[in-house]
């Protein structure tokens, strides 16, 4: 009997020393808790309710102007589709005038016709047409590419050959293959042209050697 009363003794005095111990650790922790919510209310009441304004005013602020940068690339995406919206039917309308000057060649070409009043009236007829369509095209913002006797620009024609001429400066435009065109400020279609170059150093030795011959 002694012995069980002194191990029931024993295990009572090992439970109130767990108690003893875990009990300031409880405390402890609640202590620690309760420190943290309250520096988490202090940087809350830290803000004040002018630095609360003053950050909904940013956000308000760049709110607008992200709306108002949207509404500025709206606007300009509906002036070019306005101004532009036609390019690539007045890209292929271009074929219209290609064809009337391939017909005209084709006509001016046919020995049969040479000289006939059939072949005049229809040249004129082509002429007329041409001037027409490319009347049509300039009320439309539409228009060819001056290029004859003019400096090549790669910002508007294609040379297509090179032509040996010494009347010209190196890089004029002395033949037309295909005429441009530009609409409003855009370019539509470069011209396609021949550019003069100078004469080569061999025809110019065979020209000598034949002035010396004839001299001789």
């Amino acid at each position: 009997m002694e012995k069980e009363e002194n191990q029931n003794s024993n295990i009572k005095n090992d439970q109130e020393v767990e108690k003893e111990t875990t009990q300031p650790q409880e405390n402890l922790e609640s202590e620690l808790k309760q420190d943290t919510d309250q520096e988490v209310k202090e940087e809350v009441k830290k803000i004040t309710p002018e630095e609360k304004i003053a950050e909904l005013e940013d956000k308000v602020v760049r709110t607008f102007a992200e709306m108002e940068n949207q509404r500025r690339r709206f606007e300009k995406e509906k002036e070019e589709a306005f101004e532009y919206g036609g390019y690539s039917f007045a890209k292929e309308a271009l074929n219209l005038i290609d064809n009337l000057e391939r017909s005209k060649q084709i006509l001016e070409t046919d020995d049969k016709l040479k000289g006939t009043e059939a072949l005049n009236k229809s040249l004129e007829h082509l002429d007329i047409i041409k001037k027409d369509t490319i009347s049509i095209f300039e009320k439309n913002s539409i228009k060819p590419i001056e290029s004859l006797n003019k400096k090549l620009d790669p910002n508007y024609h294609q040379a297509m050959m090179e032509i040996e001429d010494d009347t010209k400066e190196p890089g004029t435009i002395i033949q037309e293959i295909q005429k441009g065109f530009t609409i409003k400020d855009r370019l539509l279609r470069p011209s396609l042209v021949g550019v003069s170059k100078k004469t080569s150093k061999k025809e110019e030795k065979t020209e000598e050697n034949k002035e010396n011959e004839e001299d001789k």
